[in-house]
């Protein structure tokens, strides 16, 4: 009979370590799952400021680009793309496209040199400039938080706990194609 409770013992603890196992690797699927979701919502902080700026950029320049509404419909249009975007794809697609004609403007405002003596202008420049850098910082640490999820979740036996668990595979971040094309260069 002793025995038997000794074998009973064993296999009990052997059972108990398998799910302390189990559990354990599924406790860090979900804090790598929560580190990307906090890392996103990192960026949309960033975003947000961002985002507040532009109408003192835009005013800003309105006095001095008379010529250059389009580039000032574009910054725009996309601020009203990223405030309606409700998934993170669809922010990241206003995103790029905010990028895009902050890029722009910011060419642009090479041709008035009134403009890029203004103070306000060259502030909100650099204000936003900075705000650039640091999207960019967090949008290398999503990537890398995204990447090693995904690898967790494909690797033995978390594979099993992320199915089991319907932990799904995250997109990284991705620049739009316009973003990878050549920059032009003209000296006139």
């Amino acid at each position: 009979m002793g025995l038997a409770i000794l074998v009973g013992l064993v296999i009990i603890l052997i059972l108990v370590g398998i799910l302390a196992y189990l559990v354990a690797i599924y406790n860090s699927l979900v804090r790598l799952k929560n580190d990307i979701d906090k890392a996103w919502s990192n960026i949309d902080v960033l975003l947000k400021q961002r985002h507040d700026e532009l109408p003192k950029l835009i005013e800003t320049c309105k006095g001095y680009m008379q010529y250059e509404q389009k580039t000032l419909e574009l910054i725009t249009e996309a601020r009203s793309a990223y405030q309606k975007a409700t998934t993170v794809q669809e922010k990241a697609q206003a995103d790029n496209m905010l990028s895009g004609a902050l890029k722009t403007l910011f060419a642009v405002a090479e041709n008035y040199p009134d403009l890029k003596a203004n103070a306000n202008f060259t502030q909100l420049q650099g204000r936003i400039s900075e705000l650039e850098e640091k999207i960019a910082d967090r949008r290398e640490y999503v990537n890398d938080a995204i990447n090693t999820y995904n690898i967790r979740i494909q690797q033995l036996p978390d594979v099993l706990i992320a199915r089991l668990t319907g932990l799904q595979h995250r997109d990284l971040f991705k620049v739009a194609e316009a973003d990878r094309q050549d920059v032009e260069v003209k000296f006139t």
